[in-house]
């Protein structure tokens, strides 16, 4: 592997992880990034806080200097699309015209937001938060006073929230299921940033439905409509609901893809001279359970590292690493260790009362993972304890195929 050419797709968080971590393992060929932006690489987490807060600028987010790139030999290919793999002929063609060879082939895509479908939704007052334009936007729209509709009372919807609280906007979240996170999240931690937000003076209205969003009227730019005749005046409207993978070009490359590209535990799709990896993969899950596709830094960083260890002859094992995630808002800081949904039993330790405890969630006797707010120690603690049961899982899982 160390002299042929890899192609990787995407210039996000997976995508450059996989570049720098090849070099890092000896990779000397040709190493093209394909970037559909013209930004360098950069955090994403930062854009529904720091970024869109005001205290954080482009250069803070890059995530490497051309310079540092350049000097491993990395070639960012910018401000074009992969349109079409050619596997027959092991080449990637681009937008901007011409192609790529490779003899490996490395898909980070990526995910997108999902649109509402209600009529309106293309309204210009109507945002979604995805990349650094996006937020560059929607930053000039929250000015103190400003009138903030969020609609999803996700972890990005609620950080939007948070923020535009801070620059003093008024925010209202709307939400279809009836508490925050409720995907994501056990009900004490999720009862206790529905307490939180609403100490900080932002309006929740749960189990609600859009319908649509009306145009320009004295009163303001967009008129969100919901489904019991409620009317929200807004000056500009953020739709989380979620995003989708980026799936596209694996489909019309024959792959197999199902809510994600699918892939085995080695990251690789059905052609084993591409792998997926990131938002866009569906992987097995090392539990044993099924399959998973994450989104999270912490998904695309691990997986990023151990497809070009896995390429390179470093790592044969499977992907076992345990998901973890977190969330900035207001004063509060929660992190996740393992996948808490599917729990059927939780433990609280500390009070949350002093915004300060952790919530171990389990399934009969299996614990599933450790939710914790403000207490740092908690969370390292619980990926140990989660690693530790993980490998024997995966092994057992592997054993019995």
């Amino acid at each position: 592997m160390t002299g042929r050419p890899i192609v990787v797709v995407g210039g996000g968080q997976a995508g450059l992880q996989a570049a720098l971590s090849l070099r890092e393992h000896g990779f000397e060929g040709r190493l093209d990034v394909v970037c559909a932006e013209s930004q360098a690489p950069y955090d994403r987490p930062p854009l529904s806080k720091r970024f869109l807060a005001g205290t954080a600028g482009t250069d803070d987010l890059t995530l490497r200097a051309p310079a540092f790139l350049d000097d491993r030999r990395i070639s960012l290919v910018q401000d074009t699309h992969a349109v079409a793999v050619d596997r027959a002929d092991a080449s990637v063609a681009l937008s901007s015209g011409g192609s790529l060879p490779y003899d490996r082939l490395i898909l980070a895509t990526g995910s997108t937001p999902r649109h509402l479908p209600v009529p309106g939704s293309a309204h210009p007052a109507v945002r979604v938060l995805r990349t650094v334009d996006d937020a560059t936007r929607l930053r000039t729209k929250l000015q103190p006073g400003s009138r903030v509709v969020v609609i999803g009372a996700g972890f990005t919807g609620l950080e939007v929230a948070a923020t535009a609280r801070g620059l003093g906007c008024e925010v209202t979240v709307v939400e279809a299921l009836d508490r925050v996170i409720a995907r994501a999240l056990s009900r004490p931690v999720s009862e206790h940033l529905l307490r939180l937000h609403r100490e900080n003076g932002v309006r929740i209205l749960f189990g609600r439905q859009v319908t649509a969003l009306d145009g320009v009227s004295r009163e303001a730019a967009v008129e969100v409509l919901l489904a019991d005749g409620t009317r929200l005046p807004a000056d500009v409207v953020v739709v989380g609901v979620g995003v989708r993978p980026e799936t596209a070009l694996a489909e019309t490359a024959g792959l197999d893809v199902a809510d994600g590209v699918v892939v085995d535990e080695h990251l690789r799709t059905g052609d084993p001279r591409i792998h997926a990896i990131g938002d866009c993969a569906r992987f097995p899950d090392p539990a044993g359970t099924g399959s998973l596709r994450l989104e999270s830094v912490q998904n695309a960083t691990d997986q990023g590292k151990y497809v070009a260890a896995f390429l390179m002859g470093a790592d044969a094992s499977g992907y076992t690493a345990v998901p973890w995630f977190w969330t900035d808002q207001y004063a509060a800081k929660l992190q996740i260790a393992g996948l808490t949904t599917g729990h059927d039993r939780c433990e609280t330790d500390g009070d949350p009362a002093s915004g300060r405890f952790s919530v171990r969630c389990y399934q009969g006797g299996r614990l599933l993972g450790v939710e914790s707010v403000n207490r740092p120690a908690d969370h390292i603690k619980a990926r140990r304890e989660l690693a530790a049961l993980r490998v024997p899982a995966a092994a057992a899982a592997a054993a019995a195929v």
